[in-house]
């Protein structure tokens, strides 16, 4: 089944220039980048990507690090993409994502207030739609 996932690769991803080595790892899976833009995000996209987060104690400081520096957001198309490039990306904690995955390799814990973990991927179909619409609008 193709279907279609949101790619991010955050201001830290960016800022160490890991931007080709993502795009290479995407497209050595056999996934097709349908569109890609660097972006300075928005307030109000972030705020829209992030709603289910309001609230919680790390959502302030991940919108100021999603503000920090310029956003490489990618949509990517491929069989079972959005379960695939999750799994390519490695766990949310860099320190504990396995070798050979995007965070495993290059994700550090630099003992900040929020997670700097390169990548974000949709977690599900129904997310890919509602974050490729608020990127790709």
């Amino acid at each position: 089944m193709v279907e279609e996932t949101l790619v991010l690769i955050k201001p830290d991803g960016v800022a160490r220039n890991l931007t080709g080595e993502i795009l290479r790892r995407i497209e050595a899976k056999g996934y097709s980048l349908v569109d890609i833009r660097l972006v300075e995000p928005e307030l109000s996209i972030l705020a829209a990507h992030y709603a289910e987060h309001e609230g919680k104690p790390f959502y302030e400081p991940l919108v100021e690090f999603m503000l920090s520096g310029p956003i490489v957001a990618i949509r990517v198309a491929g069989d079972r993409v959005i379960e695939g490039f999750r799994m390519l990306a490695g766990t949310t904690d860099p320190t504990l994502a396995a070798p050979g995955t995007i965070r495993g390799d290059f994700g550090r814990d630099w003992g900040l207030k929020v997670q700097q973990n390169l990548v974000h991927g949709s977690d599900s179909p129904e997310s890919a739609a509602r974050e490729l619409e608020l990127w790709f609008a």
